[in-house]
């Protein structure tokens, strides 16, 4: 057999479901794309223009392996979902120790060494499996793989070996005219086929946070976004949730993932809101949720969420919460009343504004009083 061959059986064999071999030339089309609209993508530093050329990640670089990974593989519990994107509750990414599924890159990067070659990581996924042939592009923006969809994660690595190349697929197979995911987006981030702002989109916003390592984003969720965020804390799924090419697996009946199970509790945005250092740890480090460093940002969310939502079961925790030493989650928790309404909400933002000492949380409540 071929090394090409042999990376191919053994990476199916490890779980991944496609696996595609292109050259290691350089991405022009993103390469150009990331200096139009350095606008919208200055955020991500210079790492991601330069990885584009893969022999800046691997001098030697021949070849790039793209791997596709189906984490849709089980069912998510109702609370779970509107709240954290499905990709991050899959165990399908990230590194060891824990859970096992992420064991799956690192075996494969033995695996290649193995073989003699010289393996780099950190290309850009999207641009290297689809010119490996093993996905197409969507309207949206995301990746689909044939027969899957767009609910899957990818692993780009170059290595200094030359390998047999597959066909790129670099199509869009979205239906004809549809628009509905950019219709869909609740903050205007998909503005136009195949183009993003992802200054506007809500994955970003839940994560991009000062000391993150995705963008450093700011303490304060934009008034603006607030209300498209709905309920998500973490991520966000309604451009794949409304996508044609999605509904199979969507209605599909999965079976239920056990450990998901066994926490999903632990989900409800009024325990996020109030979440401990142990919860957090337990929690988020099992997880592919690591981009946010500081937990008083899944409180600052859960904050919005819960102002979302709407219910006045939730007064009471974001009345307590107005008493948090944090002015970052008391002046979020005042927008959640205000947007919740009702007479208790208003008692507890005016009880509130008596004692505030914080310019920026004073500044909220006294906007939220301007909803009643």
């Amino acid at each position: 057999m071929s090394l090409s061959s042999d990376i191919k059986e053994y990476a199916l064999s490890l779980g991944y479901d496609r696996v595609g071999f292109t050259t290691a030339d350089s991405f022009p089309v993103l390469q150009k794309e990331l200096n139009d609209r350095s606008d919208m993508y200055d955020w991500v530093g210079p790492w991601l223009l330069r990885n584009a050329d893969p022999r800046n990640v691997l001098p030697e670089a021949r070849s790039v392996i793209a791997l596709v990974y189906d984490y849709f593989r089980h069912s998510y519990p109702e609370g779970m979902t509107g709240k954290v994107g499905r990709y991050y509750l899959s165990l399908g990414s990230g590194e060891p120790p824990h859970p096992i599924y992420r064991a799956r890159n690192v075996l494969l990067i033995e695996f290649l060494t193995n073989q003699g070659c010289r393996v780099g990581w950190g290309l850009p996924a999207r641009s290297s499996a689809a010119r490996a042939g093993a996905t197409s592009y969507g309207t949206n923006c995301f990746a689909f793989a044939e027969g899957i969809g767009s609910f899957i994660s990818i692993v780009p690595l170059v290595i200094d070996k030359e390998l047999e190349y597959d066909t790129p697929t670099f199509d869009v197979n979205c239906p004809e005219e549809c628009t509905l995911c950019i219709d869909s987006c609740p903050t205007g981030a998909l503005y136009e086929p195949l183009r993003m702002n992802p200054r506007l989109c809500i994955t970003y916003n839940t994560y991009s946070t000062p000391g993150s390592i995705i963008g450093k984003g700011q303490e304060v969720l934009p008034l603006e976004l607030r209300e498209g965020m709905g309920t998500w804390v973490f991520g966000c799924d309604v451009c794949q949730q409304v996508c044609p090419r999605n509904q199979a697996k969507l209605k599909a009946k999965l079976p239920p993932n056990a450990f998901l199970e066994y926490i999903a509790d632990d989900f409800q945005l009024e325990k996020i809101l109030n979440i401990t250092d142990e919860h957090y740890r337990r929690m988020y480090d099992l997880l592919a949720m690591k981009y946010i460093v500081n937990k008083r940002y899944f409180r600052r969310n859960a904050a919005v969420a819960l102002g979302n939502q709407g219910s006045q079961e939730a007064v009471p925790a974001l009345t307590r919460a107005m008493q948090d030493p944090d002015e970052l989650i008391r002046g979020h928790a005042a927008w959640a009343l205000g947007r919740i309404g009702g007479k208790q909400a208003k008692q507890a933002l005016e009880s509130s504004l008596l004692h505030e000492t914080s310019e920026y949380a004073t500044g909220e409540i006294k906007a939220a009083l301007t909803m009643f």
